[in-house]
């Protein structure tokens, strides 16, 4: 048994102090026995597999002998809902002159172009290791660069989707690969030359070539569609059928831009939710990315059916997307997951800080969301997003992903400690979390990636080859 002493821990709806959790060893060689008698007296809940945590304990106001102390607040790892790793490289590049999405997206398919399965899993590594400094134990990678840049299958038809396990596996983070069915560049358009990689020309194809994959205890294989314009609505049931079956997370790009609802609506006449709907996309294992720009009516389908909703309102911001109605799909039903979507920042404190404040812009009044609500958007809905619905809690029998924050920062000094959350929530960065576990296992010490120590320079050598790649 591997036991830590929390100065500070945030419960779910209160933050305590001297807390004491005891987790099964991630190499012990099975699952603890139910009732097994502990020295303490305490029970745990078992059978309790390796990496998880066995039991919690409040009110212990000095580390026990042989206990490893955590300095701080101490949060369950956060949930990253949507990611697309190879936009990392876009970071300040796409930040010269002015432009719009779509011009933004020109730049993008650029880089995509140089990637190879080497260097796409030398970039995903390395984002994949910041992640893990900045907290996050999970990621839902939305992925979609399956082919060569002609459209040819790789000789392993997922090596792509390969090579991002393999770096989420190297960066000690958990994965939620979203293989992704993009077959069309518009309604009843074929893919353009950029997107030609993107393709497996139809859903059926799409399926049979996801169904090699394979996960692990670290690795979930998801699915999604990545928009209305790029799935024909005859193919959209086919990848729902996929999820369902496999009972796996189903996400999809939903309304980011007025442009794309404008042409769903021409061609189909339907709004993108509503064609979702009828075409069975919806529903409690789907999450819906950014759902900006939504009527009356999709609001209510999307928050009766239980999809969920994931914000990205660094992306959004940067895309000038804009205002998703959060509160109202809450308030409908639909739970709200955050992401850092294309990597302009990759900072979940600022995604939960961003949803409020942006909110309060739009609307003029304060206190949307409790801090506890917004850091609950970014553990457990976030983790039950990305198929984990046992992660994202300091339970007895959760899974053992710890993320712990400084509290004596230039930016979090000050606050009583029981003020965590709000500490968290509206002070805290990134650059302040000192420790980070998955599965029991240390992955950040004291700010430093302990499998890549040099995470600054493997992101610097990693984006040069793709923008070198990218500028031929």
């Amino acid at each position: 048994m591997n036991t830590y002493w929390l100065e500070h821990a945030w419960l779910g709806d209160r933050v305590e102090s001297g807390v004491v959790v005891d987790l099964v060893p991630p190499d012990a060689p099975g699952p603890v026995p139910a009732d097994e008698e502990l020295g303490d007296g305490t029970r745990a809940p078992g059978p309790v597999p390796p990496g998880h945590l066995l039991a919690v304990r409040t009110g212990v106001p000095a580390p026990p002998p042989g206990a490893v102390r955590l300095p701080g607040l101490t949060l369950p790892g956060l949930a990253n809902a949507h990611s697309h790793a190879f936009h990392r490289a876009l970071r300040a590049t796409v930040q010269v002159g002015s432009g719009t999405f779509w011009t933004w997206r020109e730049t993008m398919y650029r880089f995509a172009a140089a990637l190879t399965p080497d260097s796409y899993h030398a970039l995903a590594r390395a984002v994949y290791a910041e992640m893990a400094l900045a907290g996050i134990t999970a990621v839902g990678e939305f992925h979609y660069l399956h082919h060569q840049p002609d459209g040819r299958p790789y000789d392993n038809p997922n090596a792509m989707g390969e090579a991002l396990i393999a770096a989420a596996a190297d960066a000690g983070i958990r994965l939620t690969l979203l293989d992704t069915a993009y077959l069309s560049s518009g309604f009843g358009a074929a893919p353009d030359r950029h997107q030609r990689r993107f393709s497996d020309s139809t859903a059926d194809a799409w399926a049979e070539r996801v169904s090699l994959l394979r996960g692990d205890s670290h690795t979930l294989i998801g699915a999604a569609v990545h928009s209305v314009r790029a799935v024909p609505a005859g193919q959209l049931a086919t990848v729902a059928d996929f999820a369902r079956h496999r009972d796996a997370p189903l996400h999809v790009h939903l309304s980011e831009q007025r442009a794309e609802n404008e042409a769903c609506l021409a061609a189909t006449g339907r709004t993108p939710t509503q064609l979702l709907a009828d075409h069975g996309v919806l529903g409690p294992r789907t999450t819906g990315v950014h759902n900006t720009h939504l009527t009356d009516e999709d609001i209510t389908l999307i928050g009766t059916s239980g999809t969920g909703t994931c914000m990205c309102p660094t992306t959004e911001r940067d895309l000038a997307d804009g205002i998703g109605p959060a509160p109202r799909l809450q308030r409908a039903g639909s739970p709200l997951s955050l992401g850092s979507d294309s990597h302009a920042v990759i900072d979940l404190f600022e995604e939960a800080r961003a949803l409020e404040l942006n909110e309060r812009l739009r609307t003029r009044t304060r206190g949307h969301w409790t801090a506890a609500a917004l850091l609950r958007a970014a553990t457990a809905d976030g983790h039950a997003a990305l198929g984990r619905p046992e992660a994202g809690t300091l339970a007895p029998g959760a899974p053992a992903d710890l993320t712990t924050l400084a509290l004596d920062t230039v930016r979090t000094a000050g606050a009583p400690p029981l003020l965590g959350a709000e500490t968290a929530v509206f002070a805290a960065s990134a650059a302040d979390v000192t420790h980070v576990l998955v599965g029991g296992r240390v992955i950040v010490r004291d700010g430093v990636h302990v499998r890549l120590p040099g995470t600054g320079r493997a992101l610097a050598e990693a984006v040069a080859a793709v923008r070198d790649g990218g500028g031929r």
